[in-house]
């Protein structure tokens, strides 16, 4: 598939991303607002590696030249980027019966902003962060990986305790405080991170989301990642060469918060 050089579709939402946690929020909820109500959809993939993000036609779109970004065509070819903007925007606008937000004068709704703040603001970055200098930062920063890694798992200990007894994220149902959290926790074994042993509410809590139609096809778009705690889990099992990799990186991790002296703690 060749580059985009700009938008194609006339109506509608179009969506610009690129196989990432922040991009997959996005084609989850188009995928479940299709789903719900019929509501179609255009996608282009934006490939960040050829710095399509950067192209003025993009940055025209999304100023911080960062995927994910859409274009509403029905309302005037309005655009909006951020993730966080683009769930708020997506429910108000085409969520009538909220089925994947609440009520704006209803306690969930600010609760739902509460946590999908904290996931802007706090989850994405630091394991973002923790996933480069694990694996793709050229010098292994022991300071660097112990201090993002360490983070990254305190802000999964405030999750794993807010999913006690609980299904979902907030109130009783599915909703996008759940979408914006998905990407990111997919595939957190690239940061060190095993659910099953560190963060079981978490991990059931995943299960549970991933079993949902409609987000296995928002995460098929616009392709699988084949970094995600199962396909590394399966790669580990079948694969030597990967299981050496994958135990590697964990001894490097700990020798980090060896080095640094650290410990756990939540919050």
């Amino acid at each position: 598939m060749s580059d985009p050089t700009g938008l194609i579709a006339k109506s509608g939402i179009e969506l610009l991303t690129f196989g990432t946690p922040n991009g997959y929020k996005i084609s989850i909820l188009l995928e479940e607002l299709k789903g719900a109500y019929g509501k179609d959809y255009t996608w282009q993939s934006v490939d960040i590696s050829h710095n399509i993000q950067k192209e003025p036609w993009f940055t025209a779109i999304g100023a911080n030249g960062r995927i994910p970004a859409i274009v509403d065509h029905d309302r005037g070819d309005f655009a909006v980027f951020e993730g966080l903007a683009i769930l708020g925007y997506l429910t108000r606008r085409y969520d009538p019966l909220n089925k994947f937000s609440f009520p704006m004068d209803s306690n969930e709704y600010d609760e739902a902003e509460t946590w999908m703040a904290w996931q802007h603001g706090g989850l994405g970055p630091m394991q973002g962060q923790a996933g480069h200098f694990v694996r793709y930062a050229k010098e292994k920063i022991p300071y660097g990986i112990q201090r993002y890694v360490g983070e990254t798992e305190r802000l999964y200990g405030v999750l794993d305790k807010r999913l006690e007894g609980r299904d979902y994220v907030v109130g009783n149902k599915f909703s996008i405080a759940d979408i914006s959290l998905i990407g990111w926790v997919n595939v957190a074994r690239l940061s060190g991170i095993i659910l099953e042993e560190q963060f079981p509410n978490i991990g059931k809590w995943l299960h549970r989301c991933l079993e949902r139609p409609g987000v296995r096809r928002g995460l098929a778009i616009p392709y699988v990642s084949p970094l995600t705690n199962e396909s590394i889990k399966e790669s580990v099992e079948s694969n030597p060469a990967m299981k050496r990799q994958v135990e590697e990186t964990d001894k490097l991790i700990m020798n980090a918060k060896t080095q640094y002296g650290y410990k756990y703690a939540s919050p």
